[in-house]
């Protein structure tokens, strides 16, 4: 009998893998003792993620060697074990957005996603308050970079400023569900109280997700002009016509 081929097998392997990825470096007598198996059942399981490139072992560190013989090997997740498991994710998530489009529709969606990211607002939006303008657009980079989206702010050329998203962990459901793209748009310009415009996106297949922002002076500008009375801003328009002339 071939206990690879096994549904059992394959279900126990995973769990393996997991305990590995939650709670790595772990050795095998750790592993045994949180899944009830053998030692030897341990180490079939670990050959063959090994094999497959999923975990990579490391030497116990001295000091947390004890007594004598060969020293323990501890186990950790790759980063091909972890794409692994990011890929499941991303299944799993797009099969209950289409579920919900299905049953639901389009729009119960768009709300789920609006919900996803108002965590980021609710957190951001007190601490923008006491930000300067011209650091808003940093200070969003770190946070987002904080929750693994590796962001970074910089000056536009024709003005304004550029938010760039070097990596998308849900990029693979949002190529199938672009209100993810959009509800995070709709949060960056709720946190950064400007107007944004998202110019490109991984999930599209660019290579970064790149957000133009437009400059807080334009915005103030435009407040102004929008506070005057109806009569006042036509004579303000005309006066910007004459001059563009």
């Amino acid at each position: 009998m071939r206990h690879t081929d096994t549904s059992a097998e394959r279900s126990t392997r995973a769990r393996v893998a997991r305990l590995i990825l939650e709670h790595g470096p772990i050795t095998t007598a750790a592993l045994g003792e949180r899944l009830g198996l053998t030692p030897a059942a341990v180490r079939r399981h670990l050959d063959a993620l090994l094999a497959e490139g999923m975990i990579e072992p490391r030497a116990v560190r001295p000091r947390a060697q004890r007594g004598r013989g060969r020293p323990a090997k501890q186990f950790v997740i790759t980063d091909a074990g972890r794409s692994a498991f990011e890929h499941a994710y991303d299944d799993l998530a797009g099969s209950a957005l289409r579920f919900l489009a299905e049953r639901v529709g389009e729009e119960a969606v768009a709300e789920f996603a609006r919900s996803q990211v108002a965590g980021l607002v609710e957190r951001l939006t007190p601490i923008m308050s006491r930000v300067p303008a011209d650091q808003r657009v940093r200070v969003l980079a770190e946070a987002l970079s904080a929750d693994g989206y590796v962001a970074s702010a910089s000056k536009a050329r024709l003005g304004g400023e550029q938010l760039c998203q070097h990596h998308c962990p849900v990029a693979h459901v949002a190529a199938a569900f672009p209100q993810l793209c959009e509800a995070e748009t709709e949060a960056f310009a709720r946190i950064l109280g400007t107007p944004v415009q998202r110019l490109a996106t991984i999930a599209h297949g660019d290579g970064v997700c790149t957000t133009h922002v437009s400059p807080r002076e334009l915005v103030e500008v435009r407040e102004r002009t929008q506070s005057r009375p109806p009569g006042e801003r036509a004579r303000a328009a005309s006066e910007r016509n004459k001059t563009s002339e």
